[in-house]
């Protein structure tokens, strides 16, 4: 070959010669290895956090994704935009944080004074609001390291720990660790979960508080990242730790579980915040509460490193857990399910003082029926021909054990199961509209279920709001929609943290509607979870709103809501709900097993 040739000759020439050839290519070789280690010496030195001049302030700014910000530059260390100057240009004031979010609370600590923030319209706390609060500072205060507050959606969770942090901050203020920061993570959308708590922390004396140097920071469980990463650059640690929703972090082996241990210091104990968990469905079954392991571990006495397996842990206290194909299971034996959330509840309820929480709503159980669709005979051999794919196609996945292939046919069903009855839905909706309601439509998919189901109701002359789509709409904008009647239903598929009951109270002092809400869900849910905090969106502060779970008559949609109801009725346990409500979808459904005692119980 023509290389070969080549070496062959070079081969031949003088030992002299070869000599001087490959000398300068090993110096060369060594004098460039410097440049290779020059943009890592760079990058660490860029990662410095910026430093404003005398007249100067250093603004971190919210600039979306690929939006341009002229005179700004992107710090790596702070994952955001920086501008250093005395004022902030035209250009860049649209991306000037609001208060309490993650980019102002990271300005605030570059700066030498924070800047102010506006004052809050005054709300007036609700009894149970103020007791809630006490009982929290009262763990805290006796040494308590987390508190789960599982009021029923509605009672008024934000509020409660508001006050409780500003309690817990005042108990603090002469002691050797005050409470100087507090971090709260929301559930999505972004756009109304941050402002929902500015305003409430504003409303109860936030002010106050940021005079006596109390700073809150408000984010979503989808940029914990961010804090995680900003306590790896900066050491910034906060003092209190508020989790709205925590049943978000419910799963360890998410990249959301990894950022919230390094934020919470669940593996540690020296200098670890006080963690303050806040949600009414804390878990499906006591395998998914690693988020109160540090409390277990403080309640018998065990290291918090035995406590990192949480499955191991619960056997070895002689819960009905076991090892199984997948993973570990709980048990279905109805008494031994029972006896383990008994013994749950004791670990948290029977501590002094208590651990834990719960009000249920004072204007009682949300009431979920069922409402079975009669396919027509079309759309029977629809589902039919429909069902027969879905059939091959889960038993080809298990006859190759693949999972993925089995959850992606299930996935594909129960969309197209959803689409044959969204004509039942619309019908449902319209009727409700003409009898002076207010309709709340839930649904999992877009494409088959959401976008259908409002075009629908448009091409008929009803006004839809629209919560769902990335950056389809602006949620808040829609919400508002909804909210003041200009437009009578809702479909949305977000789970949790928005408001659309009546009579709420309004940005700027308004007031909702009061015309009564009804929910429907358009597909049954195999979460409990979701199933309950969808139905807290209208069944909330003191507005009494059914809602109904729609499927196929006898068609496997019977089976997804039979989970469905079953698994929403252990949430509600676990929180120490009442499940009386379920009553007559669970005996129209015969499911299996309803809970008659609880987590946490109705204290």
């Amino acid at each position: 070959m023509p290389g070969r040739r080549r070496r062959s000759t070079s081969s031949t020439r003088s030992t002299t010669t070869t000599t001087r050839t490959a000398a300068p290519r090993k110096a060369a070789a060594k004098k460039a290895a410097p440049r290779k280690a020059a943009p890592k010496t760079a990058q660490k030195a860029g990662s410095e956090l910026p430093v404003a001049g005398p007249g100067e302030r250093v603004w971190v700014l919210a600039v979306p994704f690929r939006a341009p910000a002229p005179g700004a530059s992107w710090h790596a260390g702070l994952s955001a935009h920086v501008y250093v100057g005395a004022t902030l240009p035209a250009a860049l004031a649209p991306y000037d944080p609001p208060p309490y979010s993650l980019e102002r609370f990271l300005e605030d600590e570059l700066n030498a004074e924070p800047r102010p923030v506006p004052t809050g319209r005054p709300m007036s706390p609700r009894p149970e609001q103020v007791t809630g609060a006490a009982v929290i500072a009262a763990h805290e205060a006796a040494g308590g390291r987390m508190f789960l507050l599982g009021d029923d959606p509605g009672v008024g969770k934000t509020g409660t720990a508001v006050l409780a942090v500003q309690q817990i901050a005042a108990r603090r203020a002469d002691q050797q660790r005050p409470v100087r920061t507090v971090l709260v993570v929301a559930d999505r959308p972004a756009a109304i979960t941050v402002p929902h708590w500015a305003r409430s922390i504003a409303a109860f004396g936030g002010t106050a508080a940021e005079g006596q140097g109390l700073r809150w920071c408000v984010t979503t469980w989808d940029r914990l990242g961010k804090v995680a990463g900003l306590t790896k650059a900066t050491g910034q640690r906060f003092d209190v730790v508020v989790a709205d929703e925590a049943h978000m972090v419910r799963h360890t082996t998410t990249q959301r579980w990894k950022h919230w241990r390094s934020v919470s210091g669940a593996g540690r104990v020296k200098d670890a915040p006080y963690v303050l968990l806040a949600t009414a469905t804390p878990a499906h079954t006591p395998l998914e509460l690693p988020y109160l392991a540090p409390h277990f571990a403080a309640v018998h006495g065990e290291p918090l490193k035995d406590w990192n397996d949480l499955p191991s842990r619960l056997a070895a206290h002689g819960f009905h857990v076991e090892r199984a194909r997948y993973g570990w299971s709980w048990t279905e034996d109805a008494e031994e399910r029972r006896a383990d959330l008994t013994r749950l509840r004791s670990w948290l309820a029977d501590t002094d003082p208590p651990a834990t929480l719960h009000r249920p709503a004072p204007w009682g159980p949300v009431s979920v029926t069922g409402t079975p669709v009669e396919l027509t005979p079309a759309e029977r051999a629809q589902y039919e021909a429909e069902w027969s794919e879905f059939r091959a196609e889960m038993q080809l996945a298990r006859r190759k054990r693949e999972t993925a292939r089995g959850r992606a046919a299930l996935l594909r069903f129960r969309q197209k199961a959803g689409l044959i009855r969204a004509q039942a839905t619309v019908d449902w909706v319209k009727a409700q509209v003409e009898a002076d309601r207010q309709v709340a439509v839930s649904v999992e998919f877009v494409e088959t279920a959401a976008d259908p189901i409002r075009e629908s109701l448009l091409d008929g002359g009803v006004a839809v709001a629209s919560i769902y789509g990335r950056d389809r709409f602006d949620v808040e904008a829609e919400r508002l929609r909804f909210q003041t009647g200009e437009a009578p239903v809702c479909v949305f598929t977000v789970t949790a943290s928005i408001s659309l009951h009546a009579g709420e109270v309004l940005p700027g002092g308004h007031t909702a509607s009061t015309t009564p809400r009804v929910g429907l869900f358009h597909q049954p849910r195999f979460s409990g979870i979701a199933a309950r905090q969808v139905t807290g969106r209208t069944h909330r502060d003191h507005q009494v709103s059914p809602w109904r779970v729609a499927f196929a008559q006898d068609t496997v949609e019977e089976d997804v809501a039979r989970v469905m109801v079953e698994r929403l009725a252990v949430t509600g346990s676990t929180a120490g709900g009442d499940t009386a409500g379920l009553q007559q979808i669970a005996e129209l459904l015969d499911a299996d097993w309803l809970p008659t005692t609880s987590l946490t119980g109705a204290d």
